[in-house]
């Protein structure tokens, strides 16, 4: 074991299924922002690490949602022309600016038209068109740890059919295997939000009793994972930071309605600088590993008002040049209005990185040589999830200072970058802990995902989950007793399934509570409840003997080509749980 301390970054990629709903404002454009100001830039960040002989490691949780649209052809053909686009645009406002004689403006235009050509290299030369190819090959080189997550991001708590809980992470596992080629050491459970094994009753209706649940982390020993990330209040006490807060007035309005508490009292003994067994059932399954953020080092990257990305010499998010879409101004100050940026200067940025990461190595350095959030000795690990889409889309500058950072670790005597699987492997957890129920957001509990704007989509779900489990069970029964003709109920039951874990994805309550996306969030929520009614009714004709119309069969088609993930999901994941 090294005698160095040990820094965790974890990296979450994900967006919801965006591929076929629609393009802009909102739809594929997600996933086409994301790919080019995102997943491409962590790349070339990587391949510059490695052409350097520079020593990282990085944990990536990319969801399986997400691998299946990044591996799709459709992506490629949505890619080529938003790259397209984006370089036209950049040549039109390069010209419009060169017009007026704003030679600032002018300048700014043609680095975009640099920057996306450049994205379009490589994508098309380095990695053929195929971005899981270039996270595969650093994973093989040892640079990278890839964890998994639920299938759709379904947020777990909150699902009604343990079922349901135990087909999100199994569809989740087979899909990272299947792009992969490897089982999956570690998930990042969606929204860092776990439910410990007990009593549980809908939050909304009143369809059944209370029922004993299983706990989130038996399902994750179940499926062979070892580990997961748990916010610091989970295992520490305190009251929840939250991450999303300052980026959403809507969220600070239903915040000051939904507060839960001032949260429990902080118990000085454990630290978010070591991992922790937890184990809701001692007699089910061995415990899983939870690993904790740390506090200290998120606020001051997550933050656009007190972090690193609301320095005013970074790059606006908000304000953006139209027709093209391309961004400008500088942040300026963090609460200036749109009417108030300055043009972005990019000879000032460098120097402000540089600042910035080396505040930020100092802090973590300093956390883990001894501070009261550590109160033991020997090796820490200090654990720093972030959304992954924060680097590059939202902080577009931030990929160029996740570099700085590597490589500034990779100099120190004292810390060193890790892979969770390989601490986990080296020193086991000497703790087991009982962890309450709760999540990342702010308060810590579940209010942003389930609350009065909220509450219908979830009375939609369990409609829906109390379905696919009866006609699951049935097929699974039909099946063992040899009954013929099973094979197109089980393609329609597929189907369903899939259009279930669509409607599961805890993205559309999200976008409802911060107004981002309402419109778009309710409509996709609403036509993926009523796809899978539609489903389940040609599904119940099969069950009574009929075969399907040839209206059916190409409503049935039409979905197959639209809604193309998970192709091996397996409707038998959704009649029973394996392990009781």
């Amino acid at each position: 074991m090294s005698a160095k301390h040990g820094f965790g970054f974890v990296l979450h990629a994900h967006l919801p299924f965006v591929l076929n709903h629609g393009r802009w404002p909102h739809g594929a454009d997600w996933l086409n922002e994301a790919a080019a100001e995102t997943y491409l830039p962590l790349l070339a960040m990587m391949g510059n690490l490695e052409r350097d002989r520079v020593p990282f490691r990085l944990n990536l949780g990319l969801t399986p949602v997400l691998c299946e649209q990044l591996a799709s052809d459709r992506f490629r053909e949505e890619f080529t022309e938003y790259l397209d686009t984006k370089v036209a645009a950049a040549r039109d406002n390069a010209a419009e600016f060169g017009r007026r004689n704003e030679t600032g403006l002018a300048a700014m235009a043609l680095r975009w038209e640099g920057y996306y050509q450049g994205i379009r290299e490589l994508w098309l030369h380095r990695w053929g068109g195929r971005i899981l190819d270039g996270f595969r090959h650093f994973a093989r080189a040892g640079h990278l740890e890839i964890i998994t997550c639920a299938a759709t991001h379904g947020y777990l708590p909150l699902l009604g059919r343990d079922v349901s809980c135990q087909a999100q992470i199994r569809a989740g596992v087979t899909a990272h295997r299947r792009h992969f080629g490897t089982d999956p050491k570690g998930i990042w459970l969606p929204e860092c939000a776990y439910r410990p094994r007990g009593t549980w009753a809908p939050p909304v209706g009143r369809r059944w009793p209370p029922q004993v649940r299983k706990g989130s982390d038996e399902f994750l020993a179940e499926e062979g994972l070892k580990f997961f990330v748990v916010d610091t209040h989970m295992v520490r006490g305190g009251q929840a930071v939250g991450i999303y807060l300052s980026r959403f007035e809507e969220l600070r309005r239903l915040h000051a309605r939904h507060e839960r508490e001032a949260g429990r009292p902080i118990d000085p003994h454990r630290s978010p600088h070591r991992p922790y067994w937890v184990l809701s059932n001692p007699e089910g399954h061995a415990p899983v590993a939870a690993f904790v953020r740390d506090p200290d080092t998120g606020i001051v990257v997550w933050s656009g008002e007190h972090g690193y990305p609301g320095d005013g010499a970074y790059l606006d998010f908000h304000k953006k040049h139209f027709p093209g879409g391309l961004r400008y101004w500088r942040v300026t100050k963090p609460k200036s209005d749109l009417g108030e940026k300055e043009i972005y200067q990019p000879d000032r940025v460098e120097a402000r990185l540089e600042e910035n990461a080396a505040h930020f190595v100092s802090l973590a350095t300093n956390l883990l040589n001894g501070s009261a959030r550590s109160p033991e000795t020997g090796r820490r690990i200090l654990t720093a999830p972030f959304d992954a889409e924060l680097f590059g889309h939202w902080w577009f500058e931030g990929v160029r200072w996740l570099e700085l950072v590597l490589r500034k670790f990779a100099a120190s005597p004292a810390v060193e970058t890790v892979s969770l699987a390989d601490t986990l492997a080296d020193a086991p957890p000497t703790q087991v802990l009982g962890l309450p129920e709760g999540s990342w957001g702010q308060g810590g509990y579940h209010w942003i995902w389930l609350n009065e704007q909220t509450s219908w989509t979830w009375e939609r779900i369990y409609d829906a989950e109390d379905r696919m489990e009866k006609m699951a069970g049935e097929l699974v029964r039909r099946e063992a007793a040899g009954v013929p003709g099973t094979g197109p109920l089980r393609e329609v039951l597929q189907l369903a399934a899939r259009e279930l874990l669509l409607l599961e994805a805890s993205d559309w309550q999200f976008l409802i509570s911060t107004v981002s996306a309402r419109d778009y969030a309710e409509a996709r929520l609403s036509r993926h409840a009523s796809d899978f009614g539609t489903v389940a009714e040609i599904a119940g004709g099969l069950l009574t003997g009929r075969t399907a119309t040839a209206e059916e069969q190409a409503t049935l088609a039409a979905l197959r080509t639209r809604d193309f993930l998970f192709p091996d999901a397996d409707p038998g994941w959704w009649a029973k749980v394996d392990h009781p």
